[in-house]
């Protein structure tokens, strides 16, 4: 039977539906990321098309179009205020990603080649954008087999960053509750994320107006002239058009445009088109797989440790000796890092999962939470959200 569009659709939606199943039965232990990816490989081996995301229109050039709009609406979660009271999280989150640089590109080039580290620091900080440009970057110079890395580093860090985050919250967690049954308690920065009191220069439309056209427009406008600037830069400043990633660039004008009050904050999730857009993206990452055959996966079965086992090394290296000066807890600074490998929603999981695992109390559940759910966050936010972004799109023009 030929497959059509829309039952191609259903194949991409139902590997996924069993991913998010698998996560929610183990309590976020076995990502759905990791549980979505060997569905579609072992599909793609035996029952999939290997062009079932193009027959279900979610390849190119939609996915790059959702990618822009994605990253714009990346930027406008920004919270300047917050990040400046947690600004210590900032520090030890970023310190966990030079450590994974840092290693992966000098023990890591040593070890498994230059192409190899290069194309795996992105992904490993956390960024399924990141994913993207190295899978891409790679497939550009013609090997297919470091693209399937790039996916591969992506889908299976996770994996590694929950077992090891759950197990240093708990600690965490027992720490302060510790102290607070003996009277004493941490000092909580309280800051507000209404965003929508700010006064901002350019007035909000009144709600009538605010359509999800209106919301989506005034996106793709902010993501337009993210690429016309970057076009610019690259053709007049560098003279390189690989120079600078057009995604960086609106991550930039994304955080300029939330700002000033251009765009809304969060506006897919206001137009109710985040969760289709994030589907998208998703469908565009594990079409990576299709080409990931059971003798190219064993031929980069080495790599794919190596690049994970030596990032995650410098990233707890460097987390630890961040923690240490900025007088923060080994057992929440480790974990403040290791966001870089799954990121929001799994940290928010995570965290509410070893609060809740510790105490019935209401009161000592609000102060935990209070305490370690802004670091968690902040710190995925700062890693995933920002970093990768910008890393993935300096290493994507490297590579080659």
């Amino acid at each position: 039977m030929t497959m059509t569009a829309i039952l191609a659709f259903v194949c991409v939606l139902f590997s996924m539906a069993i991913g998010d199943v698998v996560s929610a039965k183990t309590k976020a232990f076995v990502p759905s990321v990791f549980a979505t990816a060997i569905i579609f490989l072992v599909g793609f081996w035996f029952v999939f098309p290997k062009d079932m995301i193009t027959i279900a229109t979610l390849g190119q050039p939609v996915a790059g179009l959702v990618m822009y709009l994605l990253i714009v609406h990346m930027g406008t979660l920004m919270n300047i205020k917050e990040l400046i009271a947690q600004w210590k999280t900032v520090l030890i989150s970023l310190a966990g990603i030079v450590g994974i640089l840092a290693i992966l590109m000098t023990v890591g080039v040593m070890v498994l080649g230059r192409d190899t580290a290069i194309v795996g620091a992105p992904p490993l900080t956390g960024g399924i954008v990141a994913a993207i440009l190295m899978k891409e970057a790679a497939e550009s110079v013609g090997n297919t087999n470091l693209a399937v890395v790039a996916i591969l580093v992506y889908v299976v860090q996770g994996f590694v960053g929950y077992p090891l985050t759950a197990v240093l919250l708990k600690k965490e967690g027992n720490r302060l509750l510790e102290g607070y049954r003996k009277g004493e308690r941490e000092q909580i920065s309280s800051v507000s994320d209404d965003q929508t009191i700010k006064k901002t220069l350019i007035p909000r439309l009144p709600e009538k107006y605010d359509t999800t056209y209106m919301v989506l427009l005034k996106l793709s406008f902010v993501a337009w002239l993210a690429d016309i600037f970057t076009k610019f830069i690259n053709t007049n400043v560098f003279n390189n058009p690989k120079a600078l990633s057009p995604l960086v660039t609106c991550l930039v004008f994304g955080v300029i445009a939330a700002e000033i009050g251009l765009v809304d904050r969060k506006p897919l999730n206001k137009a109710n088109a985040f969760g289709w857009t994030m589907t998208c993206l998703m469908a565009f990452i594990f079409e990576g797989l299709s080409k990931a055959t059971p003798q190219m996966l064993a031929s980069v079965a080495a790599p794919l440790i190596g690049i994970i086992v030596i990032g995650v090394v410098g990233l707890v290296i460097f987390a630890f000796i961040a923690g240490k000066l900025l007088k923060e807890s080994k057992y929440m600074s480790l974990p403040i890092a290791l966001n870089a490998l799954y990121g929001f929603p799994p940290n928010f999981i995570l965290t509410t999962e070893a609060i809740k695992s510790l105490t019935d109390d209401e009161d000592e559940i609000k102060y935990l939470t209070d305490i370690m759910m802004p670091k968690m966050l902040i710190g995925g936010f700062t890693s995933v959200t920002i970093a990768s972004v910008i890393i993935g799109g300096i290493f994507a023009g490297m590579l080659g």
